[in-house]
């Protein structure tokens, strides 16, 4: 006889809590079943399984291996699961979708619109995080899709372009460079009060480095760890500019976009997803509606710079 799943979850639960007594309180089983049944499976394996020797309960290098595999094996029956009730009608089923902070934005309230608006049944699940947690969440099934940026990812995470991203002053619409649309040259900045991202976001570390490579030090006289904050003070501070995503303008309508002369770098947004994981209908359905949205906003396809011509 083998081991049951409540073994492996067993095993997994007390290996997180380092106790006994821990684990069961979260199993909702006594501390000693939970030891009897531990026992158990090490008998059905024939090699023990925990170090119960020191001040916390460790795994052995035994251990270590079976409760890896222990893992991999919850997760593809968690997948299989999800198969199942999969529906290809799109009459139901649920999303687990993450991005990084400044998509969400201006990204998920369009793509959640669309999504309920066509497919109703579907439920929407959306976290916000960094790249690097999104990355091992899809790795470790918490995750169906992410967007982020292209560039190197850990293996197993399989990418596909969406669209090209430009960063640039963003400030309000009332400004005489918002309503000419002319190109501040990047000198100009060296006056130019801003209001920034903190440097916990990947998006402020692109500024800086732009800012480094060209020799300006603009002052910075607010920094923010929210989007939304900066975009609420600058349309409310005279003077202010931000540097933020262009398209985070589309849904600000007392914002505008300036475009910087030399052009920020651009960056690549990206689809990702486990390249094993199973893509369930409502998966697939969130992607085909990504890409609509996209075109339908005209923004960059993936790999051609904004200011290029058709």
């Amino acid at each position: 006889m083998g081991p049951e799943l409540r073994h492996l979850r067993y095993l997994i639960a007390v290996v997180e809590h380092g106790n006994f007594t821990r684990a069961a309180d979260e199993l909702h089983i006594s501390q000693p079943t939970l030891s009897q049944q531990i026992k158990q499976l090490e008998r059905v394996v024939g090699v023990q399984l925990l170090d119960r020797g020191g001040r916390s309960v460790r795994p052995t290098d035994a251990g270590e291996v079976y409760v890896r595999h222990a893992r991999r094996a919850l997760r593809e029956l968690a997948s299989a699961d999800r198969a199942v009730l999969d529906v290809a009608d799109l009459s139901r089923g649920h999303l687990r979708l993450a991005m990084t902070p400044t998509f969400t934005a201006y990204l998920v309230g369009p793509l959640a619109r669309w999504l309920h608006s066509r497919h109703p049944g579907i439920t929407l699940e959306v976290r916000e995080t960094t790249q690097d947690r999104i990355e091992t969440s899809l790795l470790a099934d918490e995750l169906d899709i992410g967007i982020a940026f292209g560039g190197d990812h850990l293996p197993g995470i399989a990418a596909t372009p969406l669209f090209t991203e430009s960063l640039g002053l963003v400030v309000t619409a009332h400004r005489r460079d918002a309503r000419t649309g002319r190109p501040v040259p990047v000198r100009d900045l060296a006056v130019q009060r801003l209001a920034l991202l903190s440097s916990d976001f990947a998006t402020r570390n692109h500024i800086d480095a732009y800012f480094a490579r060209h020799h300006v030090s603009p002052p910075i006289a607010i920094e923010a760890n929210s989007v939304q904050a900066l975009t609420e003070i600058v349309q409310r501070t005279e003077g202010l500019a931000t540097v933020l995503p262009h398209a985070i303008t589309d849904d600000h309508p007392h914002l505008a976009p300036v475009p910087v002369d030399p052009p920020l770098p651009t960056r690549v947004a990206t689809l990702l997803r486990r390249e094993s994981a199973y893509e369930s209908a409502a998966a697939r359905a969130f992607t085909r509606l990504a890409h609509a949205l996209v075109r339908e906003r005209g923004y960059a396809p993936a790999g051609v710079p904004p200011d290029a011509d058709d």
